[in-house]
């Protein structure tokens, strides 16, 4: 299984079709607001792992019920709800993929194949059972949960693996040691400026604004991005840093993430001035 996952990641092949895929993704969802939303950005959480439970849920849940008598209409509903669910789940996961490395892609590519053909299985099921055709309808629903868990192991393979969906610049912390770091002298450090400066070794964001210091987690948390080399740039009046790599906009304040494809904060460090000296330490 490993080695089938490593030639996935390296299988160049599929680059053509994913660039094309991703046009039509770009071109298909494209107002700014709906890309947040369907990110997660609103919530600080992406989205697609959270609605991908409800579709699958349904069909594991209607899967149990086929096994018992007398629960047929039950189980109709299940898989009705199931695949209705799973059109916004689908259209998440797309958006997220839109702005994924190529290895990643080329994962994902595959994920939503899986995905794609479960829920046209369990389309076909529905349509089964609804016109009575019950023991077709459970064939097609068996067939449906088989992809749809194949395609759930390569989501997984995708997050814990290679790192899609998760915030790329939080496991930097673990490199800093507990206790107060010197970073500049604040009379070093000019106005509605991007600096980018070290703490053990790891690299922060530190923006001055008149006698308030934000110092950030240099790595964007989408995909690494480096921040310190990004745009100060205003959105519905906050001051905010959109990274160069991907256009993930935090808030220079907070380190909320105000647009995506970024769906989680950008880690900001507590700080303090001693003897003129600007001082961050681990949350």
């Amino acid at each position: 299984m490993r080695g089938i996952l490593t030639r996935l990641e390296q299988a160049t092949g599929l680059d053509r079709t994913s660039e094309r895929v991703q046009q039509v993704v770009a071109a298909a969802i494209r107002p700014q607001r709906l890309r947040d939303v369907l990110h997660g950005v609103g919530l600080g959480h992406p989205l697609h792992p959270a609605l991908v439970q409800l579709p699958i849920g349904a069909w594991v849940s209607s899967a149990v019920l086929d096994l018992m008598p007398g629960q047929r209409r039950a189980a109709t509903t299940l898989v009705a709800a199931g695949t209705a669910s799973a059109v916004p789940a689908i259209v998440a996961g797309w958006n997220d993929w839109a702005s994924l490395s190529r290895e990643q892609q080329r994962v994902g590519l595959v994920h939503a194949l899986a995905n794609g053909v479960g829920l046209a299985m369990y389309a076909g099921s529905l349509a089964a059972r609804l016109t009575g055709r019950h023991g077709l309808g459970r064939a097609l629903g068996l067939v449906g949960l088989t992809a749809v868990g194949g395609g759930g192991f390569l989501g997984g393979h995708l997050a814990y693996k290679q790192g899609a969906g998760v915030n790329h610049g939080v496991p930097e912390l673990r490199l800093i040691e507990d206790g107060w770091h010197a970073v500049a002298d604040m009379s070093a450090l000019p106005q509605h400026e991007l600096l980018t400066r070290r703490v053990d070794d790891v690299a922060v964001v530190v923006y001055r604004d008149g006698d308030d210091v934000t110092v950030m987690l240099e790595r964007c948390a989408h995909q690494s991005g480096p921040l310190g080399a990004g745009e100060v740039t205003t959105v519905n009046g906050r001051t905010c840093v959109r990274c160069p790599w991907h256009g993930s906009t935090f808030d220079l304040d907070n380190g909320e993430v105000v647009h995506g494809p970024a769906g989680t904060d950008q880690q900001v460090l507590p700080t303090r001035v001693i003897g003129g000296v600007l001082q961050t330490r681990l949350p």
